[in-house]
């Protein structure tokens, strides 16, 4: 029996499908809005980044020159002497392969295995097929192909040339990963450590790590009070203050660099400064070192460390300070005690966001650094630009946003793992 005034069930169901309709209108038209944004995002940052990490363990050059001979070599234990097949697929792939860039760049690929092995290639591709005096292809059985190999060279009755087509066969290889580690695989595929005239990147990893510490714990020690500063301001001044730390901004980063190249050469304004005031005797050595990359990165970092760490204080009342000292607290008690634990996720937001951006910085080591000052990126850029070498950028650069996203991983769990103040 139905009360009068109450719905009935039909009309109950009929409102929940009526509700449920209305909420999945609303969620279908919120994903329309956003539908740009996120294919926006997908095309220009998945994509790229998964083409980059792809890159990176691809090693499709003696697979793309060589088919036949990869596949020959696949079954061989590389211990024993290579199978007479080797030999006749090798001419075969080697006098098959008109493309000048698919040689071009097995021969490179070849080259950094073995010193010398560009020219190999290029000398057999040349002297294919072999011919009689008429100019005919000469019909040689596998043993006659070899001894005729030999003859032309006798590197091709070396293994460690046939190891090194046997070893990179496969279109998928650690090899750029490994390299950029300071590490390879013997000819066996067992990694090792390369030889220690070659082992640079490691370093150079540690280097821009370290470069980065620097910056970040400078742009700390230096937005901290000048973000305290400006949360004291009234809203007025404050806003004041926040467009010149803003300023920087609107300024391009060659320019900034170049600025600094003149502040600090030998002439520069600080040298002629500290000369006059009588603090130095001589002129300091603040660019193409160091120095000079601490100071730029700092001055151009300073504004991502400075807007978290702002954000955050402006909304510490000030009344807790107050409150503590009251109780009996010293005054700098009160501020590191009560205050600056508050503080903490501006401080990790600003050192993340500043550590992220320096470690990926380029230009200004380039310009204001020495040999010994360039970071990854640098090599990166090198690969990329002037070697052509898009295996090693990848790898350089996969490794890097591993690192970055790390540090993003590890800050995330240190903010969840703070209790609520």
């Amino acid at each position: 029996m139905t009360i009068p005034g109450e719905p009935s069930d039909a009309s109950t169901a009929t409102l929940k499908r009526e509700l449920k309709a209305a909420h999945a209108r609303k969620r279908l038209t919120a994903l329309l809005l956003i539908a740009p944004l996120a294919i926006f995002l997908f095309l220009i940052f998945v994509v790229p980044i998964a083409a980059l990490l792809t890159r990176a363990v691809q090693n499709p050059e003696v697979a793309d020159a060589l088919p036949k001979t990869a596949a020959v070599l696949s079954h061989w234990d590389r211990k024993s002497e290579p199978p007479a097949g080797a030999y006749v697929a090798l001419a075969t792939d080697l006098a098959a392969t008109q493309d000048g860039q698919i040689m071009g760049s097995l021969e490179r690929r070849l080259n950094v295995e073995i010193p010398g092995f560009h020219s190999l290639v290029s000398k057999t591709a040349n002297a294919l097929p072999f011919t009689d005096d008429d100019s005919h292809p000469l019909k040689l059985s596998p043993e006659q192909l070899r001894a005729k190999l030999i003859d032309l060279d006798a590197r091709w009755g070396e293994l460690p040339y046939w190891r090194a087509i046997a070893k990179n066969g496969s279109r998928y290889s650690p090899f750029y990963l490994l390299a950029s580690l300071d590490h390879r695989e013997d000819a066996f595929g067992r990694i090792e450590k390369t030889d220690p005239d070659q082992r640079i990147y490691l370093n150079v990893f540690s280097r821009t790590f370290v470069i980065g510490a620097v910056v970040t714990l400078a742009a700390l020690l230096l937005g901290y009070p000048l973000a305290y500063w400006i949360s004291t301001l009234s809203e007025r001044r404050a806003n004041l203050v926040m467009i010149l730390v803003l300023i920087p901004f609107w300024t391009s980063i060659l320019v900034r660099v170049a600025a600094w190249i003149v502040i600090l050469q030998t002439e520069g304004l600080v040298n002629r400064t500290l000369l006059d005031l009588h603090v130095i005797q001589a002129p300091l050595e603040l660019l193409f070192n160091r120095t000079g990359v601490y100071i730029s990165m700092t001055h151009i970092l300073l504004p991502f460390m400075i807007l978290p760490l702002y954000s955050v204080m402006k909304s510490i009342p000030a009344t807790y300070q107050r409150a503590a000292v009251s109780l009996g607290s010293h005054p700098f008690a009160a501020f590191w005690r009560v205050y600056v634990p508050q503080t903490y996720p501006g401080i990790g937001a600003g050192a993340l966001l500043v550590f992220i951006l320096a470690i990926g910085y380029y230009i200004t080591p380039a310009l204001l650094g020495g040999p010994n000052d360039q970071m990854v990126s640098y090599y990166v850029a090198y690969f990329t630009n002037v070697t052509i070498n898009w295996g090693m950028a990848c790898a350089l650069g996969g490794l890097l946003l591993a690192a970055t996203l790390v540090l993003y991983a590890v800050y995330g769990r240190f903010t969840k793992a703070q209790p609520s103040l």
